[in-house]
């Protein structure tokens, strides 16, 4: 129903920044809240943040709070995450995801989200 295709990773330095960019299909989009997850090599796929359907409200996990910012554009199908002031422990693969918002409930949890992209290597050295 929703098919995500996520761009924009690649290999930076510490302190650099990355944008990435997600594009989603379908006319549904602006229903759905959109988060962003990533997992690194060994370790579980772990909420990065979220955005809700009209982008009005935003979440996202402590590790990345200050740094991060998701932003979404409905008319575009659209969602991005700016990454600021990046470190080696950000080094993962970053999914974007997407879930049908009922109501107000905004989901942080990987088994929450019905549709995801194929992910974006996301490399930081040191």
């Amino acid at each position: 129903q929703v098919q995500l295709l996520e761009s924009g990773g690649g290999l930076v330095q510490t302190g650099g920044s990355l944008r990435l960019s997600c594009v989603g299909s379908g006319r549904s989009f602006s229903t759905h809240a959109m988060a962003w997850f990533r997992q690194a090599p060994g370790k579980e796929r772990e909420f990065v943040a979220v955005i809700s359907r009209a982008g009005t409200t935003r979440h996202y996990a402590d590790s990345v709070k200050g740094r991060f910012t998701i932003s979404r554009d409905n008319a575009k199908n659209t969602v991005h995450l700016k990454m600021n002031s990046l470190n080696p422990e950000d080094t993962a693969v970053y999914y974007c995801a997407a879930d049908l918002q009922i109501g107000l409930r905004l989901g942080i949890l990987p088994n929450e989200y019905d549709y995801w992209g194929q992910g974006t290597q996301v490399t930081v050295s040191s």
